[in-house]
């Protein structure tokens, strides 16, 4: 245990680090959590000297919880008038699809149903395999799952839904023969505005002080530790995100600071390498089909909920789809200004739906698996 503690922790960490710098210098998206992962995973398989102690887990959930918490602002909740059709359309349709293919996933591979379910789950790449761990699923297959969707939410939606929008102006635009060019196009871009001219300002908090920081890793210290003592299925996480909620949309003093962010990414991404076997590798092959159903299920679900968002909340096309894209809040907010896209609420939208898809669905499926499983 001694010569774990003083080589393969500092180990683990330096090539979890190495790995972290190196994919942020290549621009990866979420570098450092993913050169993390694949960093510690190299050096599990290869070497076998990958360790994180398994309190850890404990840590890395009461910060995650701690970070979702601190992206609520007071003025987000000035737009839940607006918010609460989209966003119980969207959680629906995720929460369908999220059962359908996760019982799919379970029929035809040999993966377990907590794991399956698990693995469409639509939380934080990193967020999910760690709740999956306390749920007792099989962390490296949805580590990679949870991946795999990461990745073609970041990189493959946004062009998706600009290109299936340019495709739809261009046959609207035909269908108008007899109208200028200029005219209908100047008719598309009025009508694309949709509920961009209707989003309210989000106003950031300013609180940013150590102590602030100390009451909000104070808070959430405890409310994850009455969490993990409840029994209640990712209780830490929730009772963390609770806690510091409450801290930041009634008092206004919550705050982590960026390098905290950066410190849980980090170890989180070591934990999750550190889990990944030869064995696991060697299984990989059992993912091909299950990422293929999240990946097919994920685009219907962009299509369809976006279509009926844009009919029923006043979205244009874009707006409607780039709500339903399986990526983080952050990411979400950089792939929209790149695609035409100036919408505040669909941010505050993507930030609720990550607090309550984490919070909320692991319970549910919990419930589910207990009585189907």
């Amino acid at each position: 245990m001694s010569q774990l503690l003083l080589i393969n922790i500092p180990l683990t960490l330096l090539a979890g680090g190495i790995f972290g710098v190196l994919f942020i210098l290549l621009k990866i998206p979420n570098g450092l959590r993913i050169g993390a992962m694949v960093g510690t995973a190299l050096l599990s398989v290869f070497f076998k000297i990958a360790y994180v102690p398994s309190f850890t887990r404990f840590l890395v959930q009461v910060i995650a919880g701690a970070l979702i918490g601190c992206t609520m602002e007071k003025s987000d909740l000035k737009c839940l008038p607006q918010m609460v059709k989209p966003t119980a359309i969207m959680l629906l349709a995720y929460l369908v699809l999220n059962i359908a293919a996760g019982v799919l996933i379970h029929l035809v591979s040999p993966i377990d149903l907590v794991t399956a379910m698990m693995c469409v789950i639509p939380g934080g790449v990193t967020d999910t395999p760690i709740i999956a761990a306390d749920m007792g699923a099989d962390t490296p297959k949805v580590a990679l799952t949870q991946l795999a969707r990461y990745i073609m939410g970041v990189g493959f939606f946004p062009p998706m839904i600009l290109a299936f929008d340019n495709l739809c102006f261009k046959l609207e635009r035909q269908k108008r023969a007899n109208i200028d060019d200029k005219v209908a196009h100047n008719e598309y871009e009025t009508e694309s505005a949709g509920a961009a001219g209707r989003t309210m300002k989000r106003i950031k908090s300013g609180v940013k002080s150590p102590l602030a920081f100390i009451c909000t890793m104070t808070a959430a210290l405890a409310a994850g530790f009455l969490g993990s003592l409840s029994g209640i299925p990712a209780g830490t996480f929730l009772f963390a995100i609770i806690a510091v909620l409450i801290l930041k949309l009634c008092f206004d003093f919550a705050y982590l600071p960026p390098w905290v962010k950066k410190i849980a990414l980090l170890v989180s991404g070591c934990y999750i390498g550190s889990s990944i076997t030869m064995n696991d590798v060697r299984g990989f092959k059992l993912l091909a089909l299950p990422v293929v159903i999240i990946l097919a299920g994920y685009i219907i679900n962009c299509f369809v909920t976006g279509k009926i968002l844009s009919r029923t909340c006043g979205f244009n096309r874009k707006e409607g789809m780039l709500i339903t894209t399986p990526a983080g809040a952050s990411d979400v907010a950089l792939s929209s200004a790149d695609i035409g896209v100036e919408n505040t609420l669909i941010i505050i939208i993507q930030v609720f739906r990550a607090v309550i898809a984490i919070a909320v669905f692991p319970q549910i499926i919990n419930v589910l698996v207990l009585l189907f499983g």
